[in-house]
This record gives structure tokens, sequence and C-alpha cells, in this order.
């Protein structure tokens, strides 16, 4: 069974960086893409980013494009969220999420079936 653990959160100014990591481990044969969602409260968890670990594809939502780079070590079982140009409205607690790869790179949270347990990002002055 697929396993997920993020880590890397933690508190920054904005406009500073932070890179989120998403270790996984076990069965990850059928498992092929990997999404970063966030949600911050009182608000529905957002699809962020999205790769497939086999062609490297990758997907990303508004908010980030620019800001945010989303990119995998197959070695290391990691996928990796380089987030730059940080805002206070990227505060949210972090998951990964890993789904079957069957073509389409999308965002959509019900789409994932395996999730970690979360990170908190923090922009704050």
């Amino acid at each position: 069974q697929l396993q997920l653990v993020e880590s890397g959160g933690g508190l920054v100014q904005p406009g500073g960086s932070l890179r989120l990591s998403c270790t996984f481990s076990g069965n990850t044969f059928h498992y092929a893409i990997i999404g970063w969602f966030r949600q911050a409260p009182g608000q529905e968890r957002e699809g962020v980013s999205c790769i497939s670990t086999t062609s490297g594809r990758t997907n990303y939502a508004d908010s980030v494009k620019g800001r945010f780079t989303i990119s995998r070590d197959n070695a290391k079982n990691t996928v990796y969220l380089q987030m730059n140009s940080l805002k206070p409205e990227d505060t949210a607690i972090y998951y990964c999420a890993a789904r079957i790869d069957l073509g389409a790179l999308g965002l959509q949270s019900h789409e994932y079936g395996t999730w970690g347990q979360g990170t908190q990002v923090t922009v704050s002055s």
C-alpha cells in the first residue's frame, strides 16, 4: 500500500521561498501522478500542482503559475514543490496525494485516493 509523507513546511516572510517534499513508499507501480493540494481555514481544498512520475508532465493552478515549480526524483521516490515569491494567501496546510495515471493531469481532489498527513505553510511578516 502506498504511503506519502510531506515535509518542508514552516513560517516564511512574504516574498520568501520554501521547498516541500513528498516522499512515497510502498507499491508505487500503479500510482503515477503525484499532486499537491492546499487547504486554508474555512476554505475548500485546492489543487496546486501535479506531476506524472513516469513522463514528467506537469500541471499548475493559475494562482501559482510562475511562482511554484513541481519536480520529481524517482530514485529517491520524492516529489518536490518549490515555492517562490510566497504571498500571505499561500498560507495553508499543504498535502500531497497520489493517483493512477489515466492520461489527464487533473487537480480535482476526488481523483486522488491516497493522501499524506499535511504540512503547514505560513506566510507572514
